[in-house]
């Protein structure tokens, strides 16, 4: 069992940044991929990045191509993505998610483990 708990989250204007973190619990995390989602009023939850579990591999949406960084501390069971260049357009409830492994890693039916989100407003 893997319990996730995303921080972070806040009001920031455009162009500005903010650092999300993904802390999780129990001991398989460090062998665990995980991903970055996000919904937005109104739409449906869509895919950001992910990070393989060794931190080797990582993939963006096109959106956030550029701006967004993903990372993870295995030592501190973290995963952080650093969001730069903020816009309004990336304003939207952010959660992280865990999968066994990067297979079709923009699938949300692949990530059996979610947290409960954390809001990111971006004003312009």
């Amino acid at each position: 069992q893997v319990q996730l708990v995303e921080s972070g989250g806040g009001l920031v204007q455009a162009g500005g940044s903010l650092r999300l973190s993904c802390a999780a619990s129990g001991r398989s995390f460090r062998s665990y991929a995980v991903g970055w989602f996000r919904q937005a009023p109104g739409k449906e939850r869509e895919f950001v990045t992910t990070i393989s579990w060794s931190g080797a591999n990582t993939y963006y949406a096109d959106s956030v191509k550029g701006r967004f960084t993903i990372s993870r501390d295995n030592a501190k069971n973290t995963v952080y993505l650093q969001m730069n260049s903020l816009k309004p357009e990336d304003t939207a409830v952010y959660y992280c998610a865990a999968a066994i492994d990067q297979a079709d890693y923009s699938d949300q039916r692949k990530y059996p483990y979610w947290g409960q989100g954390t809001q990111v407003t971006v004003s312009s």
